[in-house]
């Protein structure tokens, strides 16, 4: 997939890798990144070839922020009708593969709000961490007053959405906003380790189909939990890759999968 200005993709493997490409501009979000991540998101939704994605920054920053070269037009009023504070659809969390947020630098504003729209974040202990609009006289973006609360917890929000200051790596995951810290040049390396052990050791239609109930959990009762996880456990089970599962771990071989998420995907059932 290309013709992309603001980023690049690339599919190895069965792993897609987005890379935010502005390094003249420290990755600085503009309209067209949003667009053509959604883009990409769409098409890693969509290709069953695709089995984890992997979201980056040229270095040495995952994303500064929005693009501010406008100066004090950056935040000027737009119509209603043109304007969405969550300019990236769909969002990572819609993608029916793991999104792991390779975040190898600096991520500020926009660029961690982002990040927070991923399924694991590995952060780079060296980096500078914020969600500061509230110091740029606007507001938290990317839909980040759901997803930070979820991540961490209502204190953790309010400590971050509220102030709008800056924190490193080690802090980010001791708020639980990271689920792992490394050195910078050892984030991506790690990103593409545990994107490379989902293809291979994962079944593909058992990821997404949890991945999308693990989103949805917090909305839900403990008994529509249990009705949910019973409904799908039938459609997952007897098919052919639940058979190659259990037969792969008894003969202590690597499994081969041969399901397709949008082949098989349920109508998901209405609790």
């Amino acid at each position: 997939m290309g013709g992309f200005r603001d980023l690049t993709f690339d599919v190895t493997g069965g792993v897609a890798v987005i890379t935010l490409d502005r390094p003249e501009r420290r990755n600085a979000f503009t309209g067209v990144m949003g667009r053509e991540l959604g883009d990409a998101y769409r098409e890693c939704d969509t290709d069953d070839e695709i089995r984890a994605v992997v979201v980056t920054g040229t270095p040495p920053a995952f994303c500064a922020g929005a693009d501010m070269s406008g100066g004090d037009a950056t935040f000027e009023h737009r119509p209603e009708a043109t304007f969405t504070a969550s300019p990236v659809s769909p969002p990572a969390w819609e993608v029916r593969k793991p999104v792991i947020a390779a975040v190898n630098g600096h991520a500020i504003g926009i660029g961690l709000t982002l990040a927070l729209q991923c399924d694991i974040r590995i952060i780079a202990e060296e980096g500078k961490y914020g969600v500061v609009q509230v110091r740029r006289g606007v507001m938290p973006d990317a839909m980040s007053h759901w997803t930070l609360p979820r991540i961490t917890n209502l204190a953790v929000a309010a400590d971050v959405l509220l102030t709008g200051r800056l924190f490193d790596g080690r802090e980010a995951k001791e708020l639980g906003i990271a689920s792992r810290c490394l050195p910078a040049a050892d984030v991506l390396p790690a990103a593409m380790a545990t994107a490379q052990d989902i293809t291979r050791n994962t079944a593909p239609l058992s990821v997404a189909i949890t991945k999308r109930l693990l989103w949805e959990s917090p909305h839900r009762t403990p008994a529509q939990i249990e009705r949910l996880e019973s409904l799908l456990h039938q459609h997952l089970m007897g098919r052919p890759d639940s058979r190659e599962g259990v037969m792969a771990f008894v003969e202590q071989r690597e499994p081969q999968w041969v399901g397709r998420v949008n082949d098989e995907w349920p109508e998901w059932p209405d609790v």
